[in-house]
Order: C-alpha cells, then structure tokens, then sequence
C-alpha cells in the first residue's frame, strides 16, 4: 500500500509539474522583445514586419483566449491584450475589414468553413462572452477576403449532447 501511495503522490507531483510549464509570468509594457518571448514563449503567429509587429498567443483550437503583444519600433512591447471579447469583436468592420485585418486584431482562428450558399469562408473563435458563456463568434469573408457578417452562439462543444438533439 506504502508504494501505492507514493506512485499516486510521484503522478500527481508531476501532473502538477506538466501545468506549471503552461502558467507564464505576464509581460510587462516596455519589455525588450526577447524578454517577452523568454516569458510568453515563442509565438504562435508573427503579424506586420520592421517597427509594426504584433506576437500572436493563441491558445486554439479548444482555447478560449488569445494574447496579442504588439512590439513598437524600438522592439519594447507597447500593448498585451487578450483579444477574445465581446469588445474586440466589435472593432471588426463588416463591409470593410479584411482577413489580414482580423487576423492582425483577434488573431488565427480555432476553425475555418464554408457556407457554400454564399460562397463565404468562415473563421470560427471560441471565446467567453461577457467572461461568462461559452460561445462562437464566425466570421463571415466573401472571395474578395472581405468581411461581409459577424454572428455569435453558443459554442457547441460546450453543449450538453441531449439539448442539441443527440
């Protein structure tokens, strides 16, 4: 029993060791860019290029958040956001944003589709409206790459199997 216990106390010491590696220490405004990887990481994305750059966090496809740190031109982080609101999506404008555009402000999505009827490409983005409900926000694109419609719901994954009909 005695080796039981310390086999169960050695497996959740290192479950416990496997979470602490995914909890990083925030980057602070005006850290040097290596800084900021050496807290965040490497990058998922890298958006922009010379003084306008923007690190992309993402934690998709099941995650919920996406940090963005955008780096100034003398390589210091000026701005570190979580980009997955109810509030970021609405700077998303329908009829004039473009693909680079989205993907500059909330990042790359946790799923991509097609709504062939329309002939739209769609960029799905699991997040926690109001911090709260599980939802989806997908992201309409026409074959130019413009966005065209924005519509919100639950996020299915989170949807008990027998409410949806299964």
């Amino acid at each position: 029993m005695n080796k039981l216990i310390r086999f169960a106390t050695f497996v959740a010491l290192v479950m416990l060791g496997g979470c602490a590696g995914m909890l990083r220490e925030a980057p602070s405004i005006g850290d040097p860019e290596d800084l900021v990887q050496k807290k965040m990481g490497l990058p998922t994305s890298i958006y922009g290029a010379g003084n306008d750059r923007i690190f992309e966090y993402a934690t998709g496809p099941m995650g919920q958040r996406t940090w963005m740190a955008r780096i100034g031109a003398d390589g210091r982080l000026v701005s570190y956001e979580q980009v997955l609101t109810g509030e970021k999506f609405a700077t998303i404008k329908v009829d004039a944003a473009t693909k680079e555009e989205v993907l500059r402000t909330i990042g790359r999505p946790a799923e991509r589709s097609y709504v062939g009827l329309k002939d739209y490409e769609v960029w799905s983005y699991r997040y926690k409206e109001a911090g709260v409900w599980n939802s989806m926000m997908h992201v309409h694109f026409d074959q130019q790459g413009i966005v065209r419609q924005m519509l919100n719901g639950p996020d299915p994954m989170y949807e008990p199997r027998d409410r949806m009909g299964w």
